[in-house]
């Protein structure tokens, strides 16, 4: 048992280190990424090249009520992307993740832009949820299928899993991961920004980049020795 304890503790130590390598970079990156990415994003939003199409609701929608608690789980979208950074000790790494995820991010702005779409606005006060209310004036019902939100928490999902499973830190730490991708998916249907269709169109989207990225065997290379 104690050198159980004093692998884990060695494996914490290594894995703190890795996460504090290349900070400067990891966080540049991230914020040129973010940048980059939001300001096509926002342009398409506002500025539609063809006839907006709605996206229809399904049982699911009906069946999932508006829950504005969800929000925060909604926003952790943002540290939960940030995550695989945290566990990448080369600067290679970091630019081989981020042009398979700029790859995602492409194909969901080309479907954007050939064909517009968005959700029909619930029939909610939103006045009455300021915290809601700010985000649906900043990213309107717009750029709506397939879900962004979903796409990109699906491909870090995955990225993560088999970086785990590569590192060997056990059930616990998958057991969050999957719980943390899938309760960003149902908060993007509890606080009414995504249907069903635009989380299922996302979670498609995450998979199949992953796939055609070879992202599992990206995540498999772990260019360190002491984990």
């Amino acid at each position: 048992m104690n050198e159980g304890i004093k692998a884990g503790s060695a494996n914490g130590r290594a894995i703190l280190t890795v996460a504090l390598a290349h900070c400067a970079f990891k966080t540049f990156s991230m914020t040129i990424f973010m940048l980059a990415f939001f300001g096509g994003y926002l342009y398409l939003l506002k500025r539609p090249a063809t006839h907006v199409s709605t996206i229809p609701v399904t049982w699911l929608d009906h069946l999932i009520g508006f829950q504005p608690a969800a929000l925060p789980v909604y926003l952790s979208l943002w540290l939960y992307v940030s995550l695989p950074l945290a566990l990448m000790a080369a600067r290679a790494e970091v630019i081989a993740y981020g042009i398979r995820i700029a790859a995602l991010c492409l194909v969901g702005l080309g479907i954007f832009y050939f064909w517009p779409n968005a959700i029909t606005p619930a029939n909610i006060a939103w006045e009455n949820y300021p915290g809601i209310a700010f985000l649906k004036s900043v990213d309107m019902a717009g750029n709506a299928f397939p879900s962004l939100h979903v796409a990109t928490a699906v491909f870090s999902a995955l990225w993560l899993h088999w970086r785990i499973k590569r590192l060997q830190l056990g059930p616990t730490l998958q057991f969050i991961n999957a719980f943390w991708c899938v309760a960003i998916a149902y908060s993007t249907l509890a606080i009414k920004q995504h249907v069903a269709l635009d989380v299922y169109a996302g979670t498609a989207l995450g998979v199949v980049t992953a796939w055609a990225t070879a992202l599992k065997n990206q995540a498999y290379r772990v260019p360190y020795s002491d984990l």
